[in-house]
């Protein structure tokens, strides 16, 4: 059994080459091989988001608190919320982040595939955010 004390891992900001907006990362937990998943929580302030993005072994995103939203690409903008569990395909181009005027956080966890667990790509555009 390991533990890893709250407290022992530093909280990040999201770097502005992948979000857009104010985001904390709080890093939940590494691979550790042979396992390859690994998890943070995530908090989007108001208006923020992911720019758009893949990951080869998919996604899964738990939300914890507030308002938020999340789209792959060719469908509708969702509203999320707390206690929805949102899975994405491998290779699923998508973006996630807060709704507009309220704070939303999540637990993310995803695989990495030969080191990689993530591809990211352009920001999304405020009509893409708004769902126009």
């Amino acid at each position: 059994m390991k533990i890893s004390r709250n407290g022992t891992r530093p909280s990040g900001i999201g770097a502005a080459d992948w979000f857009t907006g104010t985001v904390r990362m709080d890093p939940l937990f590494q691979a550790e091989p042979p396992a390859q998943a690994a998890g943070a929580l995530v908090t989007f302030e108001p208006g923020a988001r992911t720019n758009w993005h893949t990951h080869p072994l998919g996604q899964v995103l738990i939300v914890t608190s507030g308002l938020g939203r999340a789209q792959r690409d060719g469908g509708p903008v969702e509203e999320i919320g707390p206690g929805d569990v949102i899975r994405f395909a491998p290779h699923e181009r998508h973006w996630h982040g807060a709704a507009p005027d309220v704070a939303m956080s999540h637990i993310a966890v995803h695989e990495a595939l030969e080191g990689v667990s993530v591809v990211w790509a352009e920001p999304v555009s405020e009509a893409e955010y708004s769902g126009g």
